[in-house]
């Protein structure tokens, strides 16, 4: 209920406060959302599969968020930044279906 109650909270004051990125965290937001939504639902499987820990939850959904992003930091430093970002987005592409079906076949016992 707590989670519910935040998450309303953050949306409520995300559209009176109409937040804005700076510049430089622009290109790397997209890669960081579906880091991000990867986490959730491996999160939700691990819940599912009664394996579920807050700890390390919060850990994974702010290191999977880092590392992505780190990791298209670095392909633009280098000059291949396109093609890392598409290679992190198929790499989480691959683990948010995986888990997705897994979240499937539990629920559904299929």
């Amino acid at each position: 209920m707590i989670a519910v109650l935040g998450l309303i909270a953050g949306v409520v004051l995300g559209i009176l406060l109409e937040p804005s990125l700076p510049p430089f965290v622009e290109p790397y937001l997209p890669i960081m959302i579906v880091a991000a939504i990867d986490a959730l639902f491996g999160g939700c499987r691990a819940y599912l599969e009664g394996t579920f820990t807050d700890k390390v939850f919060v850990v994974s959904f702010v290191s999977n968020t880092i590392i992505a992003a780190g990791i298209v930091w670095l392909g633009d430093q280098i000059g291949v930044g396109s093609q890392l970002s598409t290679g992190v987005i198929v790499v989480l592409g691959i683990r948010i279906f995986t888990n997705a079906a897994s979240i499937r076949r539990s629920l559904f016992h299929a």
